[in-house]
């Protein structure tokens, strides 16, 4: 079975969540989400992690991660492990209680920690757990809007994002975040490359340097091909304008071209680009409009064989780039 890679460097960023075995529960009473909070403050101690927001749900968690030291499997070993024990202990059960590994994706921080953080600490209010953010009990947010200080987590650094003034800072996360509430946003996950890095084209490429290429040949790993290369999206558009004979100018802003819905799957799928970077670029579309563009010409591709023979071409081209 397919299985994600791990990127391990010092001073990285993770989004880490992991979810009880056929989605069950993992906290059943209000020790039990306290007692995960400590092994998590223990894990601090023993790894000197930095945790920069969590939410824990009923059947899952989310926390944000940063590694000064290369050390997150053995850090997310000992949380999920403590916990399963503890948890089976006391509830007098066995067996696995997460549904197989953890899943970690590794975060840009100059550019998606501050809206991440964001995502998690919403994660009751989508869930229609609750109104308002602050009101869930198991959550780092009231840390970040207010002065009461949190067992695990750090509000620092993403506060610090938005002023030097403490009191302003909390005031524009808050707002950040109840802006959100009830409005249409794009989960930043729909940007994630390969499976595991979220960030602009710059630091996936330099995260990409980072893996050693005898770990993509392992037979196990999954999107292995995603993994091993990622191109400028200028490479891209001067390719497709050239098989078809065209100007970049045209290519972006005719909207009924073919090869204008090839450059967005191209542009998805090898690039760290995003949705809305994409409908920027297309003459400033909205981001749902770039991923439904890109949605329907992947299914196209499948049913026209000769989109795919193109689709084919063009990609030998870009190896070649």
């Amino acid at each position: 079975m397919a299985r994600q890679l791990r990127i391990e460097y010092e001073d990285a960023f993770y989004h880490i969540t992991s979810r009880g075995n056929e989605r069950r529960k993992i906290y059943f009473t209000k020790t039990d989400y306290e007692k995960f909070l400590e092994y998590i403050a223990k894990a601090k101690e023993k790894y000197t992690i930095k945790i920069h927001g969590y939410v824990l749900m009923t059947n899952h968690y989310h926390l944000i991660i940063e590694t000064p030291e290369a050390n997150l499997k053995k850090t997310m070993h000992y949380i999920n492990s403590s916990y399963t024990a503890y948890t089976n202990t006391k509830h007098k059960r066995s067996g696995h209680l997460f549904q197989g590994r953890y899943k970690g994706i590794l975060i840009d921080k100059d550019n998606y920690l501050t809206e991440l953080s964001r995502y998690i600490h919403l994660n009751p209010v989508r869930a229609k757990i609750t109104e308002k953010p602050e009101d869930y009990p198991y959550s780092s947010y009231l840390s970040y809007i207010t002065d009461k200080k949190d067992p695990v987590a750090e509000q620092g650094l993403i506060l610090a994002m938005l002023s030097d003034n403490i009191k302003e800072a909390r005031r524009k996360y808050r707002e950040y975040v109840e802006n959100a509430i009830g409005a249409e946003q794009e989960s930043p996950f729909v940007n994630v490359y390969g499976g595991i890095i979220l960030g602009r084209q710059s630091f996936i490429k330099d995260t990409l340097k980072k893996i050693k290429s005898e770990r993509l040949n392992e037979k196990e790993i999954s999107r292995k091909k995603s993994l091993s290369v990622v191109y400028d999206s200028e490479d891209i558009i001067d390719a497709i304008a050239r098989h078809y004979k065209t100007t970049k100018i045209d290519l972006l802003q005719n909207k009924s071209s073919e090869a204008r819905k090839i450059t967005v799957y191209f542009l998805k799928r090898k690039t760290g680009l995003t949705n809305r970077q994409i409908g920027e670029m297309l003459g400033g579309i909205s981001y749902s409009a770039a991923a439904k563009m890109h949605e329907r010409f992947s299914k196209e591709i499948e049913k026209n064989r000769k989109l795919g023979k193109i689709v084919d071409r063009i990609k030998k081209e870009l190896s070649n780039v």
